[in-house]
């Protein structure tokens, strides 16, 4: 659905629109499962405008970046294990915040304590309070350093972290609007974090509602989702749609994208020089 979404608002823009494979985290990527999204989405017409891109292949890109932020004092390395950070946070009488994520105590800003590196963290120290715009959910605001604490970078595992990743890439591929799903708002803070220390342009964000299971929660394999079928694009286009709040309605998928695209620019682009 954030594809769909995402695909209205480039061409309710005019602007292009982009496919990225973001497989940095290798070891819970289904082989193949890339090239089955790339089929359904051409299958319901949603055909990126340059080739897909494939985070797994960019860690030199990431690499640089990551110096730069060392060479900044922006940047550290962590010895601590997932077991440490509970630990000192029970010692601090500090219940777990943030949906169940750990925040980082601190423990390695000043070193490493005589413990071995196992990943890079982020410095928040001092970052304030980090505002930003969504164009669907409004005005947002988060203290990353006391929600969130100095986050990964990179892992102990030697894998590259999603917020560093989806930053370089952004700025790389000249990204200036980001459509994704509301799940996925509260990394924006942190993105920004990194934009503003690695001198780069923050894109517009708008996160789309999420399809939700029985039990609240988003739907997924876990919960019951069954395997989409694209072999019909409009029936595909038209649930979409409906969680998309797209009321509009066509004989073919290539007419209904027509129609939503018309839909969209009216809800999401604002009268005057396109952004």
């Amino acid at each position: 659905m954030a594809a769909l979404a995402s695909w209205l608002d480039a061409r309710a823009h005019g602007g292009r629109w982009l496919v990225r494979i973001e497989d940095v985290d290798t070891p819970r990527c289904v082989p193949g499962a890339d090239h089955t999204l790339l089929r359904q989405l051409a299958d319901c017409g949603l055909v990126p405008d340059e080739a897909p891109l494939w985070q797994s292949r960019r860690g030199a890109l990431y690499q640089a970046a990551l110096d730069t932020l060392v060479r900044r004092g922006l940047a550290y390395p962590c010895g601590c294990t997932r077991k440490d950070i509970e630990t000192t946070l029970a010692a601090q009488g500090r219940a777990r915040e943030r949906h169940g994520e750990l925040v980082y105590p601190g423990t390695c800003r000043e070193g490493l304590h005589g413990k071995p590196p196992r990943a890079w963290r982020m410095l928040t120290r001092g970052a304030g309070r980090v505002d930003w715009t969504d164009r669907r959910l409004g005005p947002q605001s988060q203290e990353v350093e006391r929600e969130v604490g100095d986050f990964v970078l990179s892992r102990a595992d030697g894998l590259w972290a999603y917020q560093l990743a989806v930053v370089v890439d952004d700025a790389a591929q000249g990204v200036t609007h980001v459509v994704r799903g509301e799940d996925l708002a509260d990394n924006t803070a942190r993105q920004v974090l990194l934009q503003r220390a690695l001198g780069l342009p923050a894109p517009y964000y708008l996160h789309t509602p999420l399809v939700l299971g029985a039990n609240g929660e988003k739907l997924s394999k876990q919960n019951g989702a069954a395997a989409l079928d694209t072999s019909d694009a409009l029936r595909c286009l038209r649930e979409a749609g409906r969680v998309l709040g797209i009321t509009g309605d066509a004989a073919s998928a290539a007419g209904w994208l027509q129609a939503a695209t018309r839909e969209w620019a009216r809800r999401w682009v604002p009268p005057g020089p396109r952004q």
